[in-house]
């Protein structure tokens, strides 16, 4: 496996290389409202107001797909309350396609207070006692919706609890059997998950599926019971598998480190004042799905793979300078004009 080093910076990026494709993203899993501090560098506690923002990670990727001019459409489950109708109107109005989302009448939209730390970090306090998106029934999935899809891309948040579980495996067998590529982002979120143990069995579970799966240095280190996130043998060794097309390793600022079968390397980050990183590695997969529906050589071609991995940093970086999750996912055009900005420096 051959090791590529370089920066991977590529500025020269045109409209050509962000062409609309009409390939569908099917994203699964929860959405819900998060209740950012007005106020960095507080306590839940000490923070004087809070903004809501639409998030939840499946939901900020379908979002952001589309914004970048790709095709993308959720699955999973709100409240019938005003929170969730809100929610509903926001894909929408994002032109996510909707049609397998679901309301519960006997359960809350899931609710989460995100503070946020003096150096732009999160903690969270969740209210899901249980919350709808919980509550997916296998009988509840648009299946037909699943089988357009050309990559089917969800989280571990969706793995907890049942009937939510069985909801989300079936949907991968679906999206599995139809010829879907599997997309995976653990997101690891160990307050909600019933014990340390419980995450890293269940987030494992599922591993040897996914085709393309991005993870953190800090999911690495939880995934392999401490070992060093840096080191690429234990990236090769303990969590690729033969079935992998791509696995991410994000790094924040610093960018991110690619592995495929035939070669590896990284891509260094983009350099942003930081204001608030909820939904920066969110922005991130929206950015490289985007690119791989639109070009699935990327998984065979590295200078392309990089150009892409490129492009998804810049989505990362330009969502945290603001705050909340989808209302800081870039446009293309937001984008474009970064690189340009940049260019020009």
């Amino acid at each position: 496996m051959a090791l590529s080093t370089s920066s991977g910076q590529s500025n020269d990026f045109t409209k050509e290389d962000t062409k609309e494709t009409s390939s569908l993203v099917v994203c699964f899993g929860e959405m819900l409202i998060d209740f950012v501090p007005t106020v960095g560098g507080v306590s839940l506690a000490e923070a004087p107001a809070f903004k809501k923002a639409p998030g939840g990670a499946p939901a900020n990727v379908a979002v952001g797909i589309s914004r970048l001019g790709g095709s993308s459409a959720f699955v999973g489950k709100v409240g019938a309350d005003e929170f969730g109708y809100m929610l509903a109107d926001i894909l929408k109005h994002n032109n996510v396609e909707t049609s397998g989302l679901r309301f519960d009448t006997n359960a809350r939209t899931a609710l989460a207070f995100v503070t946020l730390r003096a150096d732009g970090e999160r903690e969270f306090l969740f209210f899901r006692n249980p919350s709808a998106d919980m509550l997916l029934h296998e009988s509840e999935l648009d299946k037909n919706l699943i089988k357009q899809a050309r990559i089917f891309h969800y989280g571990s948040i969706s793995l907890i609890d049942e009937p939510c579980k069985s909801a989300h495996l079936a949907a991968m067998s679906t999206a599995k059997n139809s010829g879907c590529i599997l997309s995976y982002d653990p997101n690891l979120r160990l307050a909600l998950w019933p014990s340390a143990e419980a995450a890293r069995k269940g987030i494992m579970d599922i591993w040897d599926q996914a085709d393309v799966i991005k993870i953190s240095e800090d999911e690495i280190t939880f995934l392999t019971g401490g070992d060093d996130p840096c080191d690429d043998n234990v990236v090769l060794k303990k969590l690729f598998h033969p079935n992998l097309k791509l696995l991410i390793v994000t790094e924040g600022s610093e960018g991110c480190r690619y592995y495929t079968k035939e070669f590896r390397g990284r891509v260094a980050g983009v350099k942003v004042k930081p204001v608030d990183t909820t939904g920066a590695g969110d922005a991130f997969v929206s950015g490289i799905l985007y690119c791989i529906a639109s070009d699935q050589a990327i998984f065979q071609d590295e200078k392309r793979l990089r150009k892409a991995l490129y492009f998804a940093n810049v989505c990362g970086a330009i969502t945290v300078t603001e705050r909340g999750a989808i209302p800081a996912l870039p446009t293309k055009e937001a984008i474009l004009q970064f690189l340009l900005e940049a260019a020009a420096i």
